[in-house]
């Protein structure tokens, strides 16, 4: 049997297989992207196998272009050799609030619950539980699992989950959560069985359009840069990350609306908002306008800083571990970061950092450094599915 671990965005469909074999999860036997469903957009699938990289362009029919993709996917999956049956499908889901701190098979009062949080993470959680919907019509028979970015969190100390705000605040439910969690599990899982330093104090970078630190002690997250919504922290691709609440007051007295400031917010902030060119790091790279440069200059600024305050949470540093998209393609970033860092010890061996491409899994560390530096490619569909995998098995 396998599981289809998928996470639905708003213009895309990732989705990975991964066979079971004596109720132990195994890497991805299919990994794979639909992207193009926004409105005007144009669907095109693109997915690994055994036998290699193949790409297809999607029909739109109609409207549905989400529905055209679980078709297209639907068939892939049937033309498989020796498909496997499914026994679940993992969704990844960015915000689980106060109520889930543990996956769970998705039930309609859990999706009702589930979407009183849009508001926190409007990016990803509207289109989580529409992605969800759509797999249930899709594959009735078969267990829906939603797995939580915010899960790996819970176990922070209540002082670094805690706002300065009035109690009754945090009885509702206002504090700070912390997400990129399934992408911080695995991390954690590959430190443990790579590195001797793995369950000492840890700092983990992913860093992608969404970017965030944490600090982890004992495998377990003690503190995180991201809080209430995925808007805290790092700058991000779209995304300012920490902001005076001030100047929120500011804008809505100048006139703005919620729907403005959410733009602005979530969508024209971050490497975009400061460059005006592009939310993508590549392309600011290759891009000699002053403005791409003050971006990057600022973004690395930003990790640099938050990594101070992850270190004072963990009163020292043992382990670096560097993912996303950016955290796992951008040698340069890397070494900025190390560079900024060398009071605490670390120290890059710069031949291992530009071989480190995202690939594999592999330690950037000089011989000399006190820290250990590692870039991990990450994997949160394998990290879903051994959640769904595991609540199965207990049922």
């Amino acid at each position: 049997m396998a599981i289809l671990a998928v996470n639905a965005g708003s213009s895309s469909l990732k989705f990975s297989l991964h066979n079971l074999q004596d109720g132990v999860v195994l890497p991805s036997l299919l990994t794979g992207n639909i992207e193009g469903l926004e409105p005007e957009g144009s669907p095109v699938m693109r997915w690994t196998t055994t036998t290699g990289s193949h790409t297809q362009q999607l029909n739109k029919t109609n409207n549905d272009a989400f529905q055209v993709a679980l078709e297209s996917l639907r068939d892939l999956l049937k033309s498989l050799p020796d498909f496997p049956a499914l026994r679940a499908v993992a969704h990844r889901v960015v915000h689980g609030g106060a109520d889930f701190s543990d996956s769970v098979c998705v039930t309609d009062q859990i999706l009702k619950q589930l979407e009183k949080l849009n508001s926190l993470a409007p990016l990803h959680q509207p289109h989580n539980i529409a992605g969800i919907r759509a797999f249930i019509q899709a594959f009735p028979t078969v267990p829906q699992v939603a797995c939580f970015d915010t899960a790996f969190h819970t176990t922070a100390p209540l002082l670094n989950q805690t706002f300065a705000l009035p109690a009754k605040l945090r009885q509702e439910g206002v504090r700070r959560y912390g997400f990129h969690g399934l992408s911080y599990q695995y991390i954690m899982s590959v430190l443990e069985e790579h590195s001797k330093h793995a369950h000492y104090r840890v700092l983990m970078a992913h860093l992608g359009n969404g970017a965030s630190l944490c600090a982890a002690r004992a495998g377990k997250s003690l503190a995180s840069t991201m809080g209430f919504s995925a808007l805290d922290g790092l700058m991000m691709g779209t995304r300012a990350g920490t902001l005076d609440p001030g100047v929120v007051l500011y804008l809505l007295e100048q006139g703005w609306n919620h729907d403005q400031l959410q733009t602005l917010l979530y969508k024209q902030s971050g490497l975009l908002g400061v460059s005006g060119i592009s939310a993508d790091m590549r392309k600011l790279r290759a891009d000699t306008n002053q403005t791409a440069q003050e971006a990057i200059a600022l973004f690395t600024h930003r990790v640099v800083r938050e990594s101070g305050a992850m270190v004072a949470c963990m009163e020292g540093l043992d382990v670096l571990a560097f993912s996303g998209g950016i955290g796992e393609h951008d040698a340069v970033l890397r070494r900025q970061v190390c560079e900024k860092l060398h009071w605490l010890g670390v120290a890059l061996d710069e031949e291992k950092n530009q071989r480190a491409t995202g690939n594999e899994i592999m330690p950037v560390h000089a011989p000399q450094s006190k820290v250990e530096i590692w870039v991990i490619p990450t994997d949160e569909g394998r990290v879903a599915a051994r959640e769904a995998a595991a609540l199965l098995n207990k049922k």
